[in-house]
């Protein structure tokens, strides 16, 4: 072997006996970091715990971030969706329909008061037996009320709000031949019953709205008021005529109009297929299906029943007001046939009240401005004391005006302080049993007529008004947590 390989291997053996050693000295230092992170690991173990809560912290709060995000997101693009011409439409259409649905409930209203002396005079009967028309009212009232959450759950809203318009149309039938007062007290039964049914979801489905809910609120109460502002030119007329009872043929018509509007426009759906085709999401909740009753859960809220007592109070103080004082300015003020249109000045106040009001609900607070309309709907005093027959036909026409705004107010506050997943139910109990309202507190009226003559239908107002104030002073402001 000559001397350049050895030297060649010399260097060979040189450089593998290094990287053996760098070899070895590398696994030497590997497995001592080893060992120090998992000394590191024991001596951190004790604090695993909070660790990991600091770390799901604050995975939490970069999930609700981007929850928050998304959901904004969600809302511009429901917004940027809303815009467009057919989603307006059918928007526009859903909300008209309702409106309408409204105006007939109006028209029934206003129809009762110039009708009543003419019942009376056909069927023999003096104020506390005619009143029976408002106590089997307010039976078809409740019934609907405790029928609605069953059945809004069971067949959805289009369907509830048809099965309401057609009970509406039997109870008419029943009514406009002027049958036996028995046959004819039973045609309420199944009016209120109706009545019931659409007023809850009309105003459930309003009040879950996104867009200008409360405005919307108003104008859809504004409607109502012109169906009874309008309702009492036509049944005046007819309470004259030798077949009176022909205005319910008129208002059968009208409620064959209704049924055919809300199956053509809601088509049977459920109330978020509904909102779904105006590019509202349904909001979802953890809890808003609980194995819980739904009955249970929304009588336990005491909000509901504040809310359904004064709602109660106040429909029956208004129908009251329409219908007993065309009564009251016959006989004690002595105003002639034509009585029947202070109702319909009552009702204009009712309707103008709704709309022209809309600015000082937002100016001073939609909970205080029910205080204020409140106190000024007491100008019932003047109607009182005052014995002019006009003045006291614009004193009505005001009151109206200052008790326009209150119902759909109570509507909008409703939605502001129920948990949102009660919120339909709720509202159809609060507005069924104001329906219960408009006829039972009428009944009371003619009931103390009858011992003490219809002069006690002042102090009989003055008293609800009192008592409204009163239950609007309990109605919690904000909404009660729900653990």
């Amino acid at each position: 072997m000559s001397r350049t390989e050895l030297q060649t291997h010399s260097t060979l053996d040189t450089l593998r006996h290094n990287n053996l050693s760098t070899h070895s000295i590398s696994l030497l230092a590997r497995s001592h970091h080893q060992a120090q992170e998992q000394d590191l690991t024991i001596l951190r173990k004790p604090h695993a715990s909070h660790d990991d809560v600091e770390l799901a912290k604050l995975d939490k709060q970069k999930n609700t971030t981007t929850s928050d995000t998304e959901e904004k997101a969600s809302d511009i693009a429901v917004s940027e969706n809303a815009s467009s011409p057919s989603v307006r439409l059918v928007a526009f259409l859903q909300f008209a329909s309702l409106c309408f649905t409204l105006f007939v409930a109006g028209w029934n209203d206003g129809t009762t008061g110039p009708l009543l002396p003419r019942m009376q005079t056909n069927y023999h009967v003096g104020y506390a037996v005619v009143s029976l028309i408002f106590i089997f009212n307010c039976l078809g009232f409740v019934g609907g009320a405790l029928a609605n959450v069953h059945l809004v759950d069971k067949v959805g809203l289009g369907k509830t709000l048809v099965i309401g318009s057609a009970s509406q149309m039997i109870g008419y039938a029943l009514m406009a031949p002027a049958p036996p007062f028995p046959v004819f007290v039973l045609g309420y039964v199944f009016n209120g019953f109706g009545i019931a049914l659409q007023d809850a979801g009309a105003n459930g489905y309003v009040a879950s709205l996104k867009d200008n809910a409360e405005t919307k609120m108003g104008i859809l109460h504004a409607v109502y008021g012109v169906g009874a502002l309008i309702a009492p030119l036509s049944a005046t007329q007819f309470a004259n005529m030798s077949r009176w009872s022909f205005q319910y043929l008129i208002s059968l018509g009208i409620a064959f109009l209704n049924t055919v509007l809300l199956i053509a426009v809601f088509r049977g759906k459920r109330q978020e297929e509904c909102l779904a085709e105006i590019n509202q999401a349904r909001t979802e909740t953890a809890v808003a299906n609980h194995e819980e009753n739904k009955y249970r859960q929304i009588f336990r809220q005491r909000e509901v029943h504040f809310l359904a007592f004064f709602i109660l109070i106040y429909v029956g103080v208004e129908v009251t007001l329409g219908g007993w004082t065309v009564t009251y300015i016959m006989n004690v003020r002595g105003g002639g046939r034509n009585s029947g249109y202070v109702s319909t000045g009552f009702f204009a106040g009712l309707t103008f009240g709704r709309v022209a009001l809309l600015w000082v609900n937002k100016k001073i607070g939609e909970r205080n401005a029910i205080f204020v309309y409140t106190v000024l709907a007491l100008l019932e005093l003047v109607i009182w004391f005052v014995p002019s027959l006009v003045g006291g036909a614009i004193a009505v026409s005001f009151i109206g005006v200052f008790l326009g705004p209150i119902y759909p107010l109570v509507m909008n506050h409703t939605a502001r302080i129920l948990p949102h997943w009660l919120l339909t139910g709720s509202i159809g109990w609060i507005a069924g049993l104001g329906q219960a309202g408009s006829a039972f507190i009428p009944f009371i009226t003619g009931a103390i007529a009858s011992r003490e003559g219809i002069g006690a239908l002042q102090p009989v107002m003055v008293a609800m008004m009192g008592a409204m104030f009163l239950l609007w002073v309990v109605v919690p402001n904000v909404p009660r947590r729900i653990d």
